[in-house]
């Protein structure tokens, strides 16, 4: 991921960093300290301004983009979260086209096809706590899943599979 600085005489330093794609993000760093963040598509497009941030907030932000407030540690053998006794919790969102989408709770049948409980639906800004059958999947939900790992990845697969009707 190259970063290619420029000097802005006057104004302070322009950092471009290579996203892949196409796509570079530019940070206009001020003699005042301000940063303007900005979002390139593409080589001949514009940029787009994404934010900008006073000198105390920018360096708050980059010590915790940095890991000096959090330091997460990958496994490859463990999952995001692991409940005790082994029961897994996963986000999982509900997309376009996803077969479960207009399907309610009980006709979806989730719990007994999967072993796999949807406990809560975050909908936006609000959150379903409990859902029950009645409770209908649209796109765009965040369905919150706990079950066993063999139960949380056939609910996964279910999302994108036909849904047996039988």
């Amino acid at each position: 991921m190259p970063v290619t600085e420029t000097e802005l005489p006057g104004v302070g330093k322009k950092h471009e960093i290579d996203l892949g794609g196409g796509e570079t993000l530019v940070v206009l760093t001020h003699n005042s300290g301000r940063r303007e963040v900005y979002k390139r598509a593409s080589a001949d497009a514009d940029s787009e301004k994404l934010f900008e941030l006073t000198d105390q907030l920018a360096r708050t932000v980059g010590t915790i983009l940095e890991g000096a407030y959090f330091q997460p540690v990958e496994s490859p053998d463990a999952p995001d979260a692991l409940l005790p006794g082994g029961a897994l919790i996963e986000w999982f969102e509900v997309d376009e086209g996803s077969p479960l989408a207009g399907e309610t709770l009980g006709d979806a049948d989730l719990r007994a096809k999967t072993g796999a409980s949807v406990v809560t639906i975050q909908r936006g800004d609000d959150v379903l706590a409990s859902p029950g059958p009645e409770t209908e999947l649209l796109v765009g939900d965040t369905l919150i899943v706990v079950g066993d790992r063999e139960s949380v990845e056939e609910l996964e697969t279910m999302l994108s599979r036909p849904v047996d009707r039988e």
